[in-house]
């Protein structure tokens, strides 16, 4: 009788008779890797992603900003104009001094600086007035504070050509409630000093409801134990405001007085359809021309492009010494609190 031997087969590590089982730990290796491919994405996504959503604005900023300062500083060393603008003569800094040899130029400088002056403060006193009144609990005061930011939203061209009517030598109402007084007809558009306060007018009209919602902000971020300290101490509501409020608004002024000054520096629209004539020149004797109307007039009426970029330059470095200054003050004012 023949004995059967069954023996199993030996296993194999690869390629044997018997099949080898997977390893346990493959699964889990896989796993892993895409776990980490993952990982590297999205800390990839965490730090490009921000810059990805603020590109947008660097972009349009290159584009429309940045680009065209560069290219007017250039084209304010070389003669360029409006009817070639792709041929440039290099000139070097003739653009420069030709505009500060003008008698224009001063003249348009000195009536930018009064404007300000007759615009700014008038307009920073009464939207801090207008301020210390919404500060306080009125009824409908929802419905005064959009009513400050209405002359702001308004079309400058519907503001000034208003203005012009009431402004008008023989049936401006302006005159006509000036007669009433015994006050002679004013000819606000001729007139050196009546034009420079008609157009001021209209910039403290649109600006200053703007300036008194940014106090009355100011304000309301003030602490009230400062003014109950105050009252317990017998100060009324006038000394609060010069001794409380007006302290604790210094930022805040300075920055009104700064914003409105550069935005003083560049008036161009109230001026320029202020004219009868509706030319850039400021009046018939150039008598409320500014910055922005002379550099319209020689790059666009005269078409000197190479000397309007240099008007725009100079401007723009106006506008640095006023950030300085800014920055001066401001940090002796941080220093000084």
């Amino acid at each position: 009788m023949a004995t059967r031997h069954d023996t199993a087969a030996p296993p194999t590590e690869e390629g044997g008779a018997a099949p080898g089982r997977p390893p346990k730990d493959g699964a889990p290796a896989a796993l892993d890797k895409r776990r980490a491919r993952l990982s590297r994405r999205w800390q990839r996504d965490m730090r490009w992603s921000p810059y990805a959503f603020v590109s947008p604005f660097f972009l349009l900023f290159l584009a429309f900003g940045l680009f065209p300062l560069i290219y007017t500083g250039w084209a304010s060393l070389h003669q360029v104009e409006l009817t070639a603008p792709t041929d440039m003569n290099w000139v070097g800094f003739r653009n420069y001094t030709r505009i500060f040899d003008d008698d224009f130029f001063w003249n348009a400088a000195q009536n930018t600086l009064t404007i300000g002056i007759i615009s700014t403060v008038p307009q920073l006193l009464m939207a801090m007035g207008l301020a210390h009144i919404l500060n306080y609990k009125l009824r409908a005061s929802t419905f005064y504070r959009v009513a400050m930011l209405a002359p702001y939203a308004t079309s400058i061209a519907a503001a000034s050509l208003v203005f012009v009517l009431l402004f008008g030598r023989d049936y401006g109402m302006i005159n006509w409630v000036l007669n009433q007084v015994g006050i002679d007809n004013i000819d606000w558009q001729n007139d050196k000093w009546p034009s420079q306060i008609a157009v001021s007018s209209i910039v403290i009209w649109r600006w200053t409801g703007y300036n008194a919602l940014i106090y009355l902000a100011a304000m309301q971020a003030i602490p009230q134990d400062l003014y109950e300290s105050a009252a317990l101490d017998g100060a009324n509501r006038w000394q609060q405001f010069f001794h409380v409020t007006l302290p604790s608004l210094r930022p805040t002024i300075l920055f009104t007085v700064v914003v409105s000054t550069i935005g003083a520096s560049q008036v161009f629209g109230e001026p320029l359809l202020f004219d009868a004539n509706k030319g850039a020149s400021g009046g018939s004797q150039h008598q409320f021309q500014t910055l922005g109307l002379y550099l319209y007039e020689q790059g666009w009426v005269n078409q000197h492009l190479g000397r309007a970029s240099a008007i725009a330059w100079t401007m723009f470095l106006i506008l640095i010494v006023i950030g300085i200054v800014n920055y001066v003050i401001s940090r002796r004012l941080r220093a000084s609190s």
